[in-house]
C-alpha cells in the first residue's frame, strides 16, 4: 500500500506540471484564434494560412477562407501553396551556407569569382556585399516588379540590371536589393557547377523535406497553387499575371506555412548547417562605418513590440504577403501567408509573437 501512494505521488507530481504545460498552450492557440480571426475579417483577406511551431512540435497550423474564392476551395496549410516573396532569398542563403560548409564559397570573395562573365564596376563586391545589400545594386524599377517575360536561366535574369552604374561604393551604404539575389543566385550556380533550380531542389527542399516548396513556374498548371488577389476600392480582385522567372532566388518561390516550419527547424539545430555558418548567415552585417542593417546573408533581424529578437524574414509579392520568424533561444518558429499584395503584417507579426514567446 505504501508504495502504490509513492507511485500515486510521483504520478500526481509529473502530472499537474504536464497538464498545466497543455493548458497553457491551448490558451495560448485560443488566443492566436482570436487574434488572427480578428485579422482576417477586419482586413478582408481572401485566404491564409498559419503555422506555429513550440515545444519540439507544430502545435497550431490551420487555414483561413479560401485559395480560390471563385470555387471556394479552402485554404490547407500543409498544401496550399503562397508567393513567398522574399522568403525566397532566406531559402536561397541555406544552399549559399552549404557551399560555404563545403569550402565551395568564400563570403569574402569577390563576386566575380564565382560569376567571371558579369560586368566588372567601379569597385569590386564580396558575395556577402550582394546577399546583405550592401554592394550598390538597384531594386526594382518601373514597372519591373510586374514582369510577364519568361526567363529561362538565372543568368538571363541577370540582364535586367547587370549593366547599371552602382548606387553608392560597396560597404559604405544599405541599400535593398532583390536583383542583388539574381547574381547571388548566378555565384551558387558557378561554386556548385550546377543550375541553381536543381540545386535549391536537391540540396535544400528535398534534404529538408520540404515537399510543397517550388519556383512558381507561371506557365504550368500546379494543382495546389493558390489564386492572387489585390484589394482595388473595398474588393479583392484577382491579380495582374506575373512572371516570377526574373528572381527566382530574390522572390521567386511558392510554399506552405508548414514547409517554412519545416525550413526554420532544420536552423534551430546543428544537423544542416554547423553553428559558426548559422552565425554567419544570421548575424547582421554593418557598413563601414559601424551602423547596423539589421540583415545578414538572407536573413532579417526583427525586433517585435516587446523587445524580442527575431531572426527571419518578411516577402512581399504580387498577390502575397507572408511572414516568417525565429524566435532561437526560445525555439519558436512562426510562419503565415496570405494570398493578397501589400496586406497588412506588422501588427499581427507583433501579435502573434507576443503570445507564443514564453
Amino acid at each position: 500500500m505504501q508504495r502504490f501512494k509513492h507511485l500515486l505521488l510521483l504520478f500526481t507530481l509529473v502530472s499537474i506540471p504536464v497538464f498545466g504545460q497543455e493548458v497553457a498552450i491551448q490558451d495560448d492557440i485560443a488566443e492566436a484564434e482570436r487574434v488572427v480571426e480578428s485579422y482576417f475579417y477586419e482586413n478582408e483577406i481572401p485566404g491564409m494560412s498559419v503555422t506555429v511551431y513550440r515545444d519540439d512540435e507544430i502545435i497550431w497550423s490551420r487555414g483561413f477562407g479560401f485559395s480560390d474564392l471563385s470555387t471556394r476551395t479552402p485554404v490547407s496549410p500543409d498544401e496550399t501553396l503562397f508567393r513567398v516573396g522574399s522568403v525566397s532569398k532566406t531559402y536561397t542563403a541555406a544552399a549559399v551556407g552549404l557551399l560555404v560548409l563545403q569550402g565551395e564559397m568564400e563570403l569574402n570573395q569577390s563576386i566575380h569569382t564565382y560569376v567571371p562573365n558579369f560586368p566588372e564596376k567601379k569597385y569590386d563586391f564580396t558575395v556577402e556585399e550582394v546577399a546583405g545589400h550592401l554592394a550598390g545594386f538597384r531594386h526594382y524599377r518601373d514597372n519591373e516588379f510586374m514582369s510577364t517575360v519568361r526567363y529561362n536561366t538565372v543568368t538571363a535574369g541577370l540582364e535586367i540590371f547587370k549593366e547599371d552604374t552602382l548606387l553608392f561604393e560597396p560597404g559604405t551604404s544599405y541599400s535593398y536589393s532583390s536583383y542583388g539575389w539574381n547574381l547571388v543566385s548566378a555565384a551558387i550556380e558557378g561554386a556548385s557547377g550546377e543550375e541553381f533550380i536543381p540545386f535549391m531542389e536537391t540540396e535544400v527542399f528535398q534534404a529538408l523535406e520540404m515537399n510543397n516548396t517550388m519556383p512558381d513556374y507561371a506557365y504550368r498548371d500546379i494543382p495546389s497553387r493558390t489564386k492572387f488577389y489585390t484589394y482595388v476600392d473595398g474588393e479583392n480582385e484577382e491579380a495582374p499575371y506575373v512572371d516570377n522567372s526574373y528572381k527566382w532566388a530574390g522572390g521567386g518561390f511558392l510554399s506552405t506555412t508548414e514547409d517554412m516550419i519545416k525550413f526554420g527547424k532544420a536552423h534551430l539545430s546543428t544537423n544542416f548547417l554547423d553553428q559558426q555558418t548559422l552565425d554567419k548567415l544570421m548575424e547582421p552585417l554593418t557598413t563601414d562605418d559601424g551602423e547596423t542593417t539589421n540583415y545578414g546573408v538572407g536573413w532579417q533581424t526583427i525586433t517585435d513590440t516587446e523587445g524580442n529578437i527575431w531572426k527571419g524574414h518578411s516577402g512581399g509579392s504580387v498577390g502575397g504577403s507572408t511572414m516568417f520568424l525565429m524566435h532561437l533561444e526560445n525555439e519558436v518558429i512562426i510562419a503565415f501567408a496570405i494570398n493578397r499584395s501589400n496586406a497588412p503584417m506588422n501588427d499581427l507579426r507583433n501579435e502573434l509573437a507576443k503570445i507564443f514567446i514564453e
